[in-house]
């Protein structure tokens, strides 16, 4: 949100703003590092194609070692560079680049310390932002529900870029791959960026599903019971090609 307002105010390119940062600060980037942006500016990108985030609302991380890879505040994702690699150490101290990470890098740091993702994705994605703002938990409308670990839980609000925030998602999080965040959007990780892509894709369409059964005049959508969920959940575990 701080991200997007950046980049609607005074019309310049927020990476202008690094003339005034020293070249070269921190170190070069490693082979690995260097791929890792790369995709990571391709999954930003796919954020924005796919309607899951307007402008620069969202952000995205993945984890290379103790670095972690994130998206800079402000700058539209179609003009990032190689040149424009951004990264943190896990204590949040900047290593790689001179664009200012994300703002809301407290979140993303608190679930690469905190869990064994190697990659987070964050979107203001319309339908389940809706959702957020109605219900405590997404109802559990389809059994996808699942391979997100469970029901979706909502964290409270907070403001954008605060440690409050970074708590309340942790605790909405517990034992899940991906929440709500209330009046906000979502928040998923994976082990791959792919991974967490897909998860959050897949939120948004259960979001979706759930808002568009609900709105049939007179009628309730059925829901899973736990029952039913706990048993795609063992079904999914030997979902796919081996």
């Amino acid at each position: 949100m701080a991200d997007q307002r950046r980049e609607q105010g005074d019309g310049r390119d927020p990476r202008e703003g690094a003339q005034d940062v020293p070249r070269g600060r921190g170190r070069t980037a490693l082979p690995e590092e260097a791929r890792a942006w790369e995709a990571l500016v391709a999954t930003a990108r796919r954020t924005v194609a796919e309607g899951l985030v307007v402008g620069t609302s969202g952000n995205v991380s993945v984890r290379v070692g103790e670095t972690v890879l994130v998206t800079p505040s402000g700058v539209p994702y179609d003009r990032l560079t190689p040149d424009d690699i951004t990264g943190v150490a896990l204590d949040g101290r900047q290593v790689l680049g001179t664009l200012v990470p994300t703002s809301e890098l407290p979140m993303h740091l608190a679930i690469h310390r905190s869990t064994d993702a190697r990659a987070v994705v964050h979107t203001h994605a319309v339908h389940a932002t809706a959702v957020s703002t109605l219900v405590p938990e997404l109802p559990t409308i389809h059994y996808m529900s699942a391979a997100l670990g469970g029901p979706v839980r909502v964290a409270p609000y907070a403001t954008y870029g605060t440690d409050e925030l970074a708590e309340n998602m942790l605790r909405a999080l517990a034992d899940r791959t991906a929440c709500l965040l209330q009046n906000h959007g979502t928040m998923a990780h994976g082990a791959t960026l792919d991974q967490a892509y897909d998860r959050t894709a897949q939120l948004e369409w259960m979001c979706r599903l759930w808002l568009t059964a609900s709105s049939v005049p007179g009628l309730s959508p059925t829901l899973l019971t736990p029952e039913q969920l706990d048993e795609v959940g063992e079904k999914l575990k030997g979902y796919g090609q081996r």
